[in-house]
């Protein structure tokens, strides 16, 4: 399998509280061919690195805004692999009974819910999988990054993810790559060392704007139950998933939740017209 060649690029610019003009990002030199089947992500506009303001919002909040946004990995070879947010899940903290800090508990664990907004809390399931969580505002709160779109370095994050998989496996399509939480983190190289880093600053991950949209309009935002949480009660059926519509890398649909938005959007359509 070829490894498609690619320059090393600088950090995108960051939006400034100063007024200090951003560094502007050095583009690929990536191929006609593979311009062709990596875009649209890749056009003249210039990707924006998220800043800590970003981060600065509620838990259900971030969790929306955080579809279409574009997370980065900077390998250490320089190779920088992109995926755009397709689906997350909200953890609300105290109240919540299926968070990790259910209760206001703190350990050793999941102390990054407790810090700052934008702090990246990674944590083992099963003893050998990684999830990648990002804090938000209120205590203990965080959102479960749960899949990805693949948008640049598929064959890196194939290898990746090829060497967690059995010999002999098939050969993973692009929507297979990070289409759940513990995928995502094996194909783009998020390690347990990256837990309590700031994703707002760190050098190895962060966040972008898509540079083609500015945000996902909420007509596209499936609200679902969470998955994986059936034992926590009224906690299970709470919308506190969130996925966007029809998108092929979503790791589970809702029916019924698709079904119930389309109504009601036939609804308020039929509000409006009369």
């Amino acid at each position: 399998m070829t490894t498609r060649k690619r320059k090393n690029l600088s950090l995108p610019q960051s939006e400034s509280a100063d007024g200090e003009p951003p560094k502007r990002l050095i583009q690929s030199d990536t191929n006609t061919a593979d311009h062709h089947h990596l875009s649209p992500y890749f056009s003249m506009k210039d990707p924006v690195r998220l800043s800590d303001s970003f981060f600065h919002q509620s838990c259900v909040d971030l969790a929306k805004a955080f579809l279409g946004k574009v997370l980065v990995r900077k390998l250490t070879d320089g190779t920088e692999l992109r995926a755009r947010v397709v689906e997350t899940e909200a953890y609300l903290g105290g109240e919540d009974k299926a968070s990790h800090s259910a209760g206001g508990k703190r350990t050793e664990r999941n102390t990054a819910m407790f810090m700052k907004p934008g702090t990246i809390y990674v944590y083992p399931i099963y003893g050998i999988y990684l999830c990648m969580n990002v804090s938000s505002q209120g205590e203990g709160a965080a959102v479960l990054l749960r899949s990805l779109e693949p948008l640049s370095g598929q064959d890196v994050m194939r290898g990746l993810r090829a060497a967690k998989r059995k010999a002999g496996a098939k050969t993973l399509k692009d929507k297979e790559l990070c289409n759940g939480p513990s995928k995502l983190c094996q194909a783009l190289d998020v390690q347990r060392c990256f837990d309590r880093r700031d994703l707002a600053t760190d050098t190895e991950v962060w966040l972008e704007k898509d540079p083609e949209r500015e945000n996902v309009p909420a007509g596209e935002v499936v609200s679902a139950h969470r998955i994986g949480v059936e034992s926590h009660g009224e906690w299970a059926t709470k919308p506190l998933r969130f996925y966007l519509r029809g998108h092929p890398c979503v790791s589970v649909l809702n029916r019924d939740a698709e079904r119930q938005m389309h109504s009601q959007s036939s609804t308020d359509s039929q509000k409006t017209v009369s």
